[in-house]
């Protein structure tokens, strides 16, 4: 079994993240421990309300949100859900929160089984829970107590399994076929926090990959004007559809502030991924000079998106990158000169766009991107990803196991690179020194 704890500032973030996998029917919540009613019983609002009011006595604690993942091996998915909910309970009470209010869903939403137990760091009399190494202290201690007393593949031996974690996605957003706040909301739940982006521009390449689209408003609109970012559902053809959601009024809060905190740290992680994107291109490039769209079809094959950027006039002014096997965007210019849309025409065929392509040009700012089919590259490029991963090697376990568990939690993460004003350093101006006079 393998323990899992985050803390965060928000427990309406990690509340509203499990109950929206319930209304989803990709989680159940099979137990509330001190609460005073039985789980069938229970109210969205009354589960919520019990936290809040406990966290009401102590509004000094900043981090009083606890978020915990306990999962367990593939061949352990016959856990009857009595099982599950005892062994929450011998957890809770091993790392001191046995007497906090807690509850408990078990979450069908990935390759191995896992439950998720949401609580709170402030205690019925108000003193704050002190989570500072319980890990080390308490909880590994407890982990290896339960394998033993629940007969569990301990969690050194998982590491050294060899299985697939399965890659859950969002379904591609259809106007009209579900509530779209909340279609869009399953798209940023995946997207945001877990692909590697640092400007607007690279974060909407993904989100349009499942008709979402990010957007900041016309110069002179207050949206703009007073830094908002709005999100809303597109068409296959990029073009808007139905009503703009304020990126303020979702859960998770992928504000444009959000953003743009992600961009330094995004572009960090990213950097050891960029010579796997160029490997891929300058071999696919190697042998002979192809077409932009015969280069968009073989990096697909290794889970690489090519977005191109086209005008109203059909002229290719921009290109992007997905890796989706990384997880990493970058636009063209970022790897290179030789990677950019110029670049890329130098060393490609150039294919003219017809008459019918270009009627498909959206004439609202957002400019086309294009390659293949938006619909057809996410799909089949994730599709290859879970195919080139199906039998990964034992030495790549640990960190296929950890990372897609540590992304299955909730996160405590677009067309031109525009940061803005307030976000950007100072710079610091030099003092001239006033040269010595000649004539003294």
């Amino acid at each position: 079994m393998v323990a899992i704890i985050k803390t965060g500032h928000s427990i309406h973030r990690i509340f509203n993240y499990n109950e929206n996998k319930v209304s989803e029917n990709a989680a159940v919540l099979i137990g509330a421990e001190n609460y005073p009613l039985d789980v069938e019983k229970l109210s969205q609002k009354t589960k919520l309300s019990i936290l809040e009011r406990q966290l009401a006595l102590n509004t000094n604690v900043s981090r009083n949100s606890v978020h915990i993942s306990l999962n367990f091996d593939p061949s352990e998915s016959n856990l009857k859900k009595e099982q599950l909910v005892g062994i929450a309970n011998q957890y809770m009470q091993g790392i001191g929160f046995a007497e906090q209010p807690y509850l408990i869903y078990q979450h069908h939403d990935a390759g191995h089984p896992h439950i998720h137990i949401v609580s709170i760091k402030v205690k019925a009399n108000g003193k704050r829970i002190d989570m500072n190494n319980i890990g080390r202290n308490h909880s590994e201690t407890t982990r290896k107590a339960i394998e033993k007393e629940f007969n569990l593949v301990r969690a050194e031996d998982q590491k050294k399994r060899q299985y697939t974690v399965k890659l859950v996605n969002p379904e591609v957003v259809h106007y009209g076929k579900v509530q779209s706040k909340r279609a869009i909301q399953n798209v940023l739940d995946y997207v945001v926090g877990n692909y590697r982006y640092a400007s607007l521009p690279e974060l909407n390449a993904i989100l349009r990959q499942f008709n979402v689209q990010a957007e900041r408003g016309a110069e002179d609109s207050r949206t703009f004007q007073r830094n908002g970012l709005l999100y809303r559902i597109i068409d296959k053809h990029q073009n808007p559809i139905g009503v703009p959601v304020k990126a303020s009024s979702f859960y998770s809060k992928p504000t444009l502030q959000y953003l743009a905190n992600r961009y330094a740290e995004n572009d960090k992680k990213r950097q050891p991924f960029k010579q796997r994107v160029k490997n891929a291109i300058d071999l696919s490039l190697k042998q002979r000079k192809i077409s932009l769209q015969e280069l968009s079809t073989v990096l697909q094959k290794q889970g690489i998106i090519v977005c191109q950027r086209l005008s109203n006039e059909g002229q290719l002014y921009g290109i992007t990158y997905i890796d989706h096997t990384t997880k990493c965007v970058f636009n063209g210019s970022v790897l290179g000169k030789a990677y950019s849309a110029k670049g890329m025409q130098e060393r490609c065929f150039v294919q003219k766009i017809s008459e019918q392509d270009l009627l498909t040009i959206p004439s609202h700012p957002a400019q086309k991107e294009t390659g293949l089919p938006l619909l057809q590259t996410a799909e089949a490029a994730i599709a290859e990803v879970t195919i080139a991963t199906a039998k990964p090697e034992g030495a790549n376990m640990l960190e296929s196991f950890g990372k897609d568990i540590l992304e299955s939690l909730l996160q405590p993460a677009n067309a031109t690179d525009y940061v803005p004003g307030q976000f950007k350093k100072n710079k610091k101006k030099r003092k001239k020194r006033n040269k010595p006079n000649s004539n003294q």
